[in-house]
């Protein structure tokens, strides 16, 4: 049957242990060198993405903070703008509405002194033609300084009990 030989058994044992030495020392350790190598390289790389996620991350915070603090500058400027032209806008009607007061009483002013004026004028056209109308009546010319103040005198009560 089979023949087995112990010395072939140990020299075999002996060469199978020599090779697995001698793999460990230059085949083993090596590439076990280059896969830690390669392990914290791609470690190195994972932690460099990390990293660069993270500063991504704070930059786009940063930005989303700088984006809401403009808009709310924004917002500011325009409720500025807005409340400027409200006071503005108050302010223009309050002077539109103070000069229209002061033509209204210009104007006011201005009648009462034409009404006077042809008030006056009439009472004079008045008192001319009562002077002229008594002096035909009476046949002669009365004093006429005397008579015009007369009439004057009745037109001014007249004038005032009308009131």
């Amino acid at each position: 049957m089979l023949d087995i030989n112990i010395w072939n058994f140990i020299w075999a044992a002996i060469n199978l242990v020599l090779l697995l030495i001698l793999m460990k020392i230059f085949l083993f350790k090596p590439v076990r060198k280059m896969m830690d190598e390669r392990t914290k390289m791609v470690q190195n790389d994972l932690d460099q993405a990390k990293k660069t996620r993270e500063e991504a991350e704070a930059l786009k915070q940063q930005y989303q903070e700088d984006l809401s603090g403009a808009k709310e500058e924004v917002q500011k400027i325009l409720d500025k703008a807005h409340e400027d032209a409200e006071t503005e806008r108050a302010a223009m009607i309050k002077k539109s509405q103070e000069e229209a007061e002061q033509i209204v009483a210009d104007a006011g002013k201005s009648i009462e002194d034409e009404r006077r004026r042809v008030l006056a004028q009439a009472q004079t056209q008045i008192a001319d033609l009562a002077i002229e109308a008594a002096s035909k009546i009476i046949g002669e010319n009365v004093d006429d300084e005397k008579n015009r103040r007369l009439v004057d005198k009745f037109l001014s009560e007249e004038e005032g009990g009308n009131k």
